[in-house]
């Protein structure tokens, strides 16, 4: 049987439809809870990774039961700690994951690390298993903000984790750094571009930080131990940080993520496509054109019935077609290639659009059937995309 032309288990493709091409896979397991991460993570002194790992194989053997393994263009690891696991947990995923999934010939194949666990021996098993890209959780190289953040890493570790990395033969590297620091966090985020930018990796990844209220961030705002950047901070950040990646010769091809010509993540880029994808471990997401389903996200629970061969699903949705104009307009309108407006000299869109022209947020091309955003017009992002999803609208 052709891989991806299986039938599919309840809770995963629907039948008839291939299996998705991109692949991800939660690795919950944290040494400590970052003040701002409100993920689905497991803080574990010593992580369970047999238990996990059966898990997992649990899973995929319940969710996607029947035919034979199918091809995927990409395969992420991310968490949470996916490098806690250590160099076998790793190598051991990959074996379970292998058995239902293939990886192409040219996949792309990401691990999440924080730059503590990168060490010769894990890259030289990460390689081993088929790792080609490295995304690193450096979030930034002042020693004042990495302890506010509660990061287990150094500044100098960043650095020693490139070297490692890129030593080893891991051929894509990606770093991801936090902005919008609240004034009261020493740090200059100009200095964390340029070191960044010494190291010479391939691909950026940068977020604004966000206040949840579950988290120990959001705890001290509301008791006004902490005050959040302002909007005009964030804005301020975000412009510097676009202008200093341009000049370097980085694309900014999407609103958070920056890469060097022929480096683009091809796992999130199938995202903002609106290609279907698989989502395993807790509180992992999946959709497959139609229909969006997430795992449970507290750990045990989800081992618990990953274990005894029982669908892990926390909830599921099906998209109306109200939902899916909305989600293709906000994808689409992430990416620098932006979106094509059918009809687009419908007076009411014009009206829309037309403002945001003129004010340098927005390009109108291909003749006024293409929407893209400029940099300035991805801090509005929220703004525009309900006014051109509107019920009367047919965008």
């Amino acid at each position: 049987m052709t891989p991806g032309s299986g039938d599919a288990a309840d809770g995963a493709a629907a039948p008839g439809r291939p299996r998705p091409r991109h692949v991800y896979v939660h690795v919950p397991f944290c040494a400590r809870r970052c003040t701002y991460c409100d993920f689905a993570i497991a803080v574990r002194r010593e992580v369970p990774a047999g238990e996990y790992i059966a898990a997992i194989a649990g899973e995929l053997g319940t969710r996607f039961a029947g035919g034979d393994a199918w091809y995927a263009d990409t395969l992420y690891l991310g968490g949470g700690t996916p490098s806690r696991l250590g160099a076998d947990g790793i190598r051991r995923l990959m074996d379970v994951l292998r058995a239902r999934i293939t990886p192409a010939p040219d996949a792309e194949v990401t691990i999440e690390a924080n730059p503590d666990d990168v060490t010769p021996a894990a890259i030289a098993a990460w390689r081993a298993a088929g790792v080609t890209r490295l995304s690193l959780g450096a979030q930034s190289f002042d020693p004042g903000a990495l302890a506010w953040m509660h990061r287990t890493h150094t500044a100098d570790q960043i650095a020693e984790a490139v070297g490692i990395a890129r030593n080893g033969g891991i051929a894509s590297l990606s770093l991801d750094l936090i902005f919008a620091l609240p004034e009261s966090v020493p740090r200059s985020w100009s200095s964390d571009l340029e070191a960044a930018l010494a190291l010479g990796p391939d691909h950026l990844s940068l977020y604004g930080l966000t206040v949840e209220g579950s988290t120990p961030l959001g705890r001290w705002v509301a008791r006004g131990a902490v005050t959040a950047a302002t909007d005009d901070r964030y804005a301020q950040d975000y412009l510097a940080a676009h202008a200093a990646l341009s000049a370097a010769g980085f694309e900014h091809y999407e609103v958070s993520s920056f890469a060097k010509p022929g480096a683009r993540s091809r796992h999130n880029s199938g995202y903002w496509s609106g290609a279907a994808y698989a989502g395993l471990g807790p509180g992992a997401h999946e959709f497959d054109g139609d229909v969006r389903r997430w795992n449970i996200g507290a750990y045990t629970a989800w081992a618990q019935r990953a274990l005894r061969g029982e669908d892990p699903l926390g909830d599921r949705e099906i998209l109306t077609d109200g939902n899916r104009v909305s989600e293709r307009l906000y994808l689409e309108l992430r990416t620098a290639a932006g979106t094509v407006l059918d009809g687009v000299a419908d007076a009411r869109v014009e009206q829309l659009v037309r403002p945001w022209v003129e004010a340098g947020w927005a390009r109108l091309e291909s003749g006024g059937a293409r929407l893209s955003l400029t940099v300035e017009g991805w801090l509005r992002l929220d703004e525009l995309v309900p006014m051109l999803a509107n019920p009367g609208s047919r965008y």
